[in-house]
């Protein structure tokens, strides 16, 4: 697949599934801009990277939820490469497993700006710089079918939404942008090294076909087939990519 000449713009793309769809990206060929809220050291180490392999990219710590850090994201992105070809709003969080009892009106609110609110407010200020036939990859997830794990009932809502602002934007925006978004299962990141016990993991893993966990890799390599010419034909889709535990 081929990006050359082509900007991605990536939040969350410090470590895991956003800091693999950074790499992918750029191998493709595209200038990357990378937003980061804490995980700095990654988001560094993967602009020397790239620029190392003759490719360019900044990073840029930012709070995705704060309309104020997006619009310096996007201007920087603007200033630096010129225009947004490709849009991945990848900043999101499960934050804590809380059972219905336990919800706060604070909690709810965190867990959806962190998930939903972050991902419009990234679209809403990088579509005007978006010229026709950009694409924007948002970032769903298995909770958003299947309702989440235990205490997951306010994550997997908020993506949830995600997938139905995904279906929504593909017929405002088209025929100009495509919207698509990943739907990933277990994959083996920091959400579950924090949020899941080591067990249910192991459980997960031998119920599902491929008997495994996914990596960052695999969804990065999903990412970056939506946002290339090679998936024209492909808008609204949420992408289930969870080695065949769930078939929606």
């Amino acid at each position: 697949m081929d990006l050359k000449g082509k900007t991605a713009i990536v939040t969350g793309g410090g470590r895991d599934i956003g800091r693999a769809c950074v790499m992918a990206l750029a191998a493709a060929g595209a200038n990357v801009a990378i937003n980061y809220f804490s995980s700095g050291k990654g988001a560094d180490s993967a602009v020397s990277e790239i620029t190392a392999a003759g490719g360019r990219a900044f990073a840029l710590q930012g709070d995705m939820t704060n309309e104020t850090d997006v619009a310096a994201l996007v201007e920087k992105t603007v200033t630096e490469f010129g225009n947004i070809d490709i849009a991945m709003p990848i900043t999101g969080g499960i934050i804590a497993r809380k059972p219905l009892a336990e919800i706060s009106r604070d909690y709810w609110q965190a867990v959806f700006d962190l998930n939903t609110t972050s991902a419009l407010l990234l679209i809403q200020a990088a579509l005007p710089h978006m010229k026709n036939g950009g694409t924007i990859v948002n970032m769903a997830s298995q909770a958003g079918r299947d309702g989440g794990g235990p205490g997951a009932l306010a994550y997997g809502m908020s993506k949830g939404a995600i997938m139905t602002m995904t279906r929504g934007l593909a017929k405002e925006l088209g025929p100009d942008i495509r919207v698509n978004a990943m739907c990933p299962g277990m994959i083996d990141t920091d959400f579950h090294n924090i949020f899941t016990k080591p067990e249910v993991r192991q459980h997960v893993a031998g119920v599902t076909p491929l008997k495994r966990e996914g990596t960052s890799e695999d969804v990065a390599n999903l990412a970056v087939f939506l946002a290339s010419d090679q998936s024209a034909f492909i808008t609204g889709a949420c992408v289930d990519i969870n080695g065949g535990l769930l078939f929606s």
